[in-house]
Order: C-alpha cells, then structure tokens, then sequence
C-alpha cells in the first residue's frame, strides 16, 4: 500500500508495497500493512500521517483482536482478553518487551498480554530504513518489528511500547506530547516515557470491552 517517506536521514520512514523483513531479520509472513514509529520530518516540523497509515494500524489492531478473541471464545468465562506474544525472533530486545507488557498490563484491565506460544502476534529485530513498525497481512499473522538503528537514537522501551501500542488497537499522533505514548517520535528524541496517558488507557479498555 502506498505511503509517504520522511525522515529517510534517519532511517525512520515508512516505504511504499509490501512490508517484508529485511535480511538481517529473522523472516515473518509477508505484509501488506505497516505503521512506523516516525520522527520528526525536520527541526520544528512533525510529521502529521496518513489516511494510508490509519488504516494500517486498524487492520493490524483487528487482526491480532481477532485471533484473540478466537481463542476467547473457547473459553467464554474469562472477563479479560489475552494477546499473546512471542518475542524468541527480538533477543536484544526481549526486556523491552517485556517491560512493555508490563507497562500495558498495569494500565489497562480488559486486556492483558502474555508471551507464549500459539502467539496472536511476534516480535522482531533488524535493520530496516523504515525504522520500526507494526505490521500484518490482514488475517491472523501480525508482527512487531525493531529497528536496531532507531531504538539507538530514541528511547527503547517507549519505541517498544508505541509499537505494541498499535497491537492494542491505538494510532499514530505525532503531533501529540511526549506525556502521550503514541505521539511516538514527533516530540523527539529527549522524550522517553514509555507510558500511555489517561485517554490511551481508556481507548484501550474501551476497544476491548466491546471487542
């Protein structure tokens, strides 16, 4: 699917077409559907999104709440929804993860994320000029990956957090502040909390609670 190219200096823009690993990255299924943790274009200039990246994030999001609730509905007595994760392919990133869960677990109820196997969705690590990104094919198979370079530059756990912020179903607002997590990297990078705000929490409860 098309989309705008920023930031390619930092190597922390999206590319157009298919959203493929790159060698150095363990291989995950081939995606259609990407949304990065895109920086500022310039120097007192955020980039804003797109129509394109939105519904990315949504198909990812509905992908990944599909595959849960799939599993949920063996099991219809459990009040919480459980995302799991496998995070085997990101080793150098596996406390971030980690932590990440963490922080989401301790700020949202009406769903909890576990790593396991039978995982609704991967993590994994690389270099990729498009920086880091949550993608999916639209049926089932989502992944997180983790650029090396980027989470270098930017704090890793709020990288991670952002990122998994979109398996929970939030979007993209770089113009947002450093207090909101999905503002990702638009505040820059001396912004490192990797914590969401009120209104993310409550998306999220919200999105899970109606499924």
């Amino acid at each position: 699917m098309p989309r705008s190219v920023l930031s390619a200096a930092l190597g922390l823009a999206l590319a157009a077409g298919l959203a493929a690993l790159p060698g150095t990255a363990v291989a995950a299924p081939a995606a259609q559907a990407a949304s990065g943790y895109t920086a500022s274009a310039s120097a007192g200039s955020a980039y804003a999104g797109s129509a394109a990246e939105a519904a990315d994030n949504q198909a990812f999001f509905q992908a990944v709440m599909a595959s849960a609730k799939a599993k949920q509905a063996a099991n219809p007595n459990l009040a919480t929804v459980v995302v799991t994760y496998d995070a085997s392919s990101a080793p150098s990133f596996r406390t971030q993860i980690s932590q990440a869960a963490q922080i989401w677990n301790g700020s949202v109820s009406n769903v909890q994320l576990r790593a396991g196997s039978a995982a609704d969705f991967r993590y994994y690590e690389g270099n990729d000029s498009r920086g880091s990104y949550a993608s999916t094919d639209g049926h089932g198979r989502g992944y997180v990956f983790l650029d090396y370079q980027q989470n270098r530059q930017y704090n890793s756990l709020r990288v991670t957090a952002h990122e998994t912020g979109h398996v929970l179903g939030l979007p993209d607002h770089y113009s947002g502040p450093c207090s909101e997590l999905m503002s990702g990297g638009g505040p820059g990078t001396s912004c490192t909390n990797p914590y969401p705000n009120g209104t993310e929490r409550s998306r999220v409860n919200s999105l899970w609670a109606r499924g």
